[in-house]
């Protein structure tokens, strides 16, 4: 379900479904030599027991641009956000800025907040007095396609 859609980001709502995962092999896929199928113990893992600690407060929202490929976020790239936590300096941010979302690292520094992009080619951003600012909510996990 969209429940916003700006320029930058569009977010969703996560529509969770009880009783539901998809199969799961609790051994580790190894990225060197395979290993013995016999080792392989088959469970159910619901993705949303995984990446969703708080579901009243956690949204997905959809990346557009290149601002933050040095983070590892993408374009289309899909964002878990949690509303619930504290954002923190280093953290990843999904703010409101001036009418439009944005996600970007916050740097808070002697009761100055910066918003840092993590692509050279886009500037560092000051918040000021002036600007209609919020944080929406912290990044926890991205979601790739590959």
């Amino acid at each position: 379900m969209i429940a916003h859609k700006s320029g930058n980001l569009t977010i969703y709502t996560p529509d969770t479904i009880d009783g539901t995962g998809a199969h799961f092999f609790d051994t580790g896929i190894s990225a060197g030599f395979p290993s013995p199928a016999e080792d392989f113990k088959e469970q159910r893992l619901s993705l949303d027991q995984e990446l969703i600690k708080n579901k009243e407060a956690t949204f997905f929202a959809r990346v557009s641009g290149q601002s933050m490929i040095g983070a590892g976020l993408d374009d289309h790239d899909l964002l878990v956000i949690d509303r619930s936590l504290e954002p923190k300096n280093n953290k990843i941010a999904v703010c409101f800025l001036d009418g439009e979302f944005t996600v970007k690292r916050l740097k808070v520094s002697n009761k100055e907040i910066w918003l840092q992009p993590e692509n050279p080619n886009y500037p560092i951003i000051k918040i000021t007095e002036e600007n209609n600012f919020v944080i929406w909510g912290i990044v926890t996990n991205v979601i790739k396609k590959v």
